[in-house]
Order: C-alpha cells, then structure tokens, then sequence
C-alpha cells in the first residue's frame, strides 16, 4: 500500500487539529466572557475535531489494518487530552457530573446537543475531502453508501459499549484521581487497547456523538439499534462508573485505598 495515500490522510488529520486549535483560540480571544457560550462552542470544535479525524481513520483502518489505525489514534487522543480543556466532545462525561451534583440538567443538554452538531455538521468538509481525491484511498468515497460496523447482536453490541465504556471511565477516574507519571499516555493506551479489542464486534465507538457523526443511518443496522447500541450502552456504562468508583472494594484495586472498617 503506498505510504504517499498514508501521508495525505495522516496531514489532513494534522490540519483538522491545526484548524481546531486555531479556532479554540479565537473562541478564547472573542467570546471570554459570554457565559456558556464559549463553553458550547468548545464542545462543538472539540467534536468537530474528533470526528473529521475519526472520519480519515476509518480510510486508514480500511487500507493499512488496525494496528495503523491504533498508532494514529493513540496519537490523537494524547493530543486532545491536552488542548480540549473542560470540552470532552461526549454527552456522558457531562450526564456524570449531573449525577454528581456539579452541573445542571440545562447544561448537560446543550452541550450534548453542541458536541453532536458539531460532530455531525463537520462531514461535508470531509466529504469535499474526499471528493478532491488527493489520494487512491479516497476514490469513490466521498459519495459511498456507508455500512455499520456492529457485528453481533445489538444487545450484544451494547453490552460490549457499555462494559467497555465503564472500564475506559474507570480508568480515567483513578488515573486523575493517582495522578501517576505519564497518566495521560496511559489513559490513551487503556482507551485505544479497548477500542482496539471491540472494532470487530461493534466498532468500538464508546461515544454516542462519534458514532452518530460517522454512522448514523448506515446500513447494518435500524436507528433503533444505533441509539440501543451506542447511546444507552455506552451512556449507561458512563453513569455506573460513578457509583462504582465510590465503592470500597472498587477503589481498593484502582486507587489503592484501604477498606473501610465496618
């Protein structure tokens, strides 16, 4: 496989980032002191940038394995950990904090809602992408009929969503909580090792927003099971984590704390 077709897709990753980060800039510059406006607009970059990367990875998986794929995305999310800030371009990060007591209801909405018009608007400018054909591994893609990735039984697929979504929460949780050496180099590594682990079964999206954007409507699978799969599986996962986490038992293993005497 010619690396030239790697090199197109790996420097129009690099632009969506570079795009993305220019843009949190003007967001911080112009709209600093506007209330939740700058925070939704973050969302929306934020998973904006997710999505068009998320996009080009799936041409990476297609013509250079997964293994590519992996090291790309490693990659990326090592990146994002570091330049998103409060966004996280994920409805279930802010549905926990509302279970937590640290954000309203209002909130969680309309950064659900910032994140996935972000994450969905942002095809089109893939799409013309694609259509220039800069490279083999994008003809014929910008106008294809996409295809789902789940393939089992979607009650399957969302228990795979959600156990693997409650292992990637949980370990995010403890690492913040240990703040270990490198943490967010091993956060990435637990994430992409589980995305890795579920890509034949049910893709491994372990985000609703994301696996909206890129397959909302694909054929495989009913809308229906699109939103079973990849919104309550993976939201209820997200939302276990948070009672889990506080368990004795849990932080034992994870945080290292001792049990409490009963």
């Amino acid at each position: 496989m010619s690396m030239s077709a790697l090199a197109v897709s790996s420097g129009f990753m690099i632009g969506c980032c570079v795009v993305a980060q220019i843009a949190r800039k003007f967001v911080e510059k112009f709209f600093k002191d506007r209330g939740i406006i700058p925070v939704l607009l973050n969302e929306a970059i934020a998973a904006a940038e997710l999505c068009s990367c998320c996009f080009e990875l799936i041409i990476v998986a297609d013509n250079y394995g997964v293994a590519a794929y992996a090291i790309c995305l490693f990659m990326l999310t090592i990146w994002w950990g570091k330049v998103w800030g409060d966004a996280s371009a994920c409805p279930y990060t802010h549905m926990e904090e509302l279970i937590e007591g640290k954000q309203s209801l209002k909130d969680v909405a309309l950064k659900s809602w910032a994140a996935l018009m972000g994450g969905c608007c942002v095809y089109r400018i893939v799409q013309v992408f694609w259509w220039f054909e800069l490279a083999h591994t994008h003809e014929g893609r910008a106008f294809q009929e996409c295809t789902a990735d789940l393939q089992v039984h979607p009650y399957l697929g969302a228990v795979i969503e959600g156990v693997a979504t409650l292992l990637c929460r949980l370990a995010s949780k403890s690492l913040a909580e240990t703040g270990p050496t490198f943490s967010s180099y091993i956060d990435s590594f637990i994430g992409t090792s589980l995305v890795v682990a579920a890509f034949n079964f049910s893709g491994g999206y372990f985000n609703p927003v994301l696996a909206t954007a890129l397959k909302w409507g694909c054929t495989g699978h009913t809308n229906l099971e699109h939103i079973i799969v990849y919104w309550i599986g993976a939201c209820l996962g997200a939302i276990l984590s948070v009672p889990l986490f506080k368990m004795s038992i849990v932080r034992k293993y994870l945080v290292g704390e001792k049990l409490k005497e009963e």
